[in-house]
């Protein structure tokens, strides 16, 4: 037999093994709520004695009251100060000191707060977390000391990055009405106007149980969970005034938007284009997986059809992707970049580029590379089980975006039940010039033709 024989019958017995696979990786998750609404989600994976502990606030960046951009993650900074019972500094330092790690991240839709330690250390982890939910304690001069550590960050990511710069702007021209147009660090200008008062209302607005999720996966049982969780965190008691998560809407799009960034650091310019798209919602989630499907097939890796024709056939790009990010509470995009070649102008990579999107469109999707993208995501499914950390965002992420449990079990059996005319649907819906933003990333000294 040739290699090629080899590789068939390797491939083929793989894929035929892995239902299998799956039924022996697959986590159990359990999940309930407490009294107070806080809903708690166990996935259980008693291979390590270690947990991952965390809780998601159904509060982000989209979530601001207009004029103080910045405060969702300026709260993130600010939740490890000092607790009515917690010295500055003492809970990352008692984590540390058990051997654990901890961090928090804010998104437009959430933010989380979580610990990485061993499973026998679960009840000190709630005790702290449950301890910064509602006994924060901030003094003018935390502020002042954190807000000059979000300026820097914010100059070291963002105003130093022409990239970064270039893809806020991008996503200012993508939402007419919608806060995800907004920074999640902040416009600058109104990070340095932030104040006790703005983070201590967005603290008691959105910090509370019944507005919280709270995630543990790892090396435990669901009853251990339930009486941590009821004894830290029950004892919370419920906002009854918790506000409705309103967000403005996005009135439709009827005008094809264009920018043009210069600076003079840009080492590599490029072009992007972003369309407004679905995002995945509960219990109806198709629309959502021929996108991810569409983004694979279209710049997903080296045998994607954007890479096929604009960096081997035609040579125009040294670089193409497409990518979609479904799990978002309101309306996403989905978007394509374009590296051109040294020799090729911006607007000869974007003719190409249209020209290869428009040939897409009337030839569709190859079956055989759609069932490799297929089984390339089942396989990619059952190996991140073996991971704690991602398990534990995967759920937090999706649910604090609104969707379920179900949903989340349901969505790798959705993606494997589309098919090739589900994915051109969506790609004649998305790809909708007058919902669009195409940008271009140039040097100061370059010219538009």
């Amino acid at each position: 037999m040739t290699l090629s024989h080899f590789a068939l019958i390797g491939f083929v017995m793989t894929f035929s093994a892995l239902p299998f696979m799956a039924k022996a990786a697959e986590n159990k998750v359990t999940t309930f709520q407490l009294e107070n609404e806080m809903q708690v989600v166990v996935v259980e994976d008693h291979r390590a004695p270690v947990v991952q502990h965390m809780v998601w606030y159904r509060a982000g960046s989209a979530d601001e009251p207009k004029g103080s951009s910045g405060v969702a993650h300026f709260l993130e900074h600010l939740l490890f100060k000092s607790t009515d019972n917690l010295a500055e500094g003492e809970l990352s330092a008692t984590v540390a000191a058990n051997g654990g790690r901890d961090n928090a991240f804010t998104s437009y839709d959430y933010t989380a707060y979580f610990q990485r330690v061993a499973a026998d250390r679960l009840d000190l982890m709630m005790q702290m977390e449950a301890d910064r939910m509602r006994n924060i304690r901030l003094t003018p001069v935390n502020i002042a000391t954190e807000q000059d550590v979000i300026i820097e960050e914010r100059n070291q990511r963002t105003e130093n990055s022409p990239r970064a710069l270039f893809s806020e702007q991008l996503r200012a021209a993508q939402y007419l009405n919608h806060r995800y147009g907004v920074p999640i660090i902040g416009w600058k200008h109104e990070m340095e106007k932030l104040n006790l008062s703005q983070a201590y209302g967005f603290y008691n607005t959105h910090y509370h149980p019944n507005n919280a999720i709270l995630v543990v996966s790892g090396d435990v049982k669901p009853e251990e969970v339930r009486t941590l969780a009821e004894k830290y965190y029950g004892k919370i008691p419920a906002n009854p005034d918790l506000p409705e998560r309103l967000r403005t809407k996005e009135p439709p799009q009827t005008a094809e938007r264009r920018l043009i960034f210069r600076d003079p650091r840009v080492a590599q310019p490029y072009i992007s284009r972003s369309y407004l798209a679905p995002e995945r919602d509960s219990g109806d989630q198709e629309i959502a997986a021929a996108l991810t499907l569409l983004a694979e097939v279209l710049g997903g890796g080296i045998t994607s059809y954007l890479t096929e024709k604009l960096q081997f056939e035609s040579q125009i790009a040294v670089h193409s992707v497409a990518y979609y990010r479904g799990v978002s509470l309101d309306e996403t995009t989905f978007d394509v970049y374009v590296v051109p070649s040294s020799d090729v102008s911006l607007q000869e990579a974007e003719d190409a580029m249209d020209v290869v999107l428009a040939q897409f469109l009337k030839e569709g999707v190859d079956p055989e590379q759609l069932e490799r993208i297929k089984y390339q995501l089942r396989a990619s499914e059952i190996y991140a089980r073996d991971n704690v950390d991602g398990i534990a965002n995967r759920y937090g992420r999706a649910l604090a975006s609104g969707l379920t449990v179900q949903d989340i079990q349901d969505w790798p059996e959705i993606l494997q039940a589309v098919t090739p005319e589900d994915i051109m649907a969506a790609a004649r819906s998305v790809f909708n010039r007058e919902a669009s933003v195409t940008g271009w990333l140039m040097r100061e000294d370059e010219v538009t033709q």
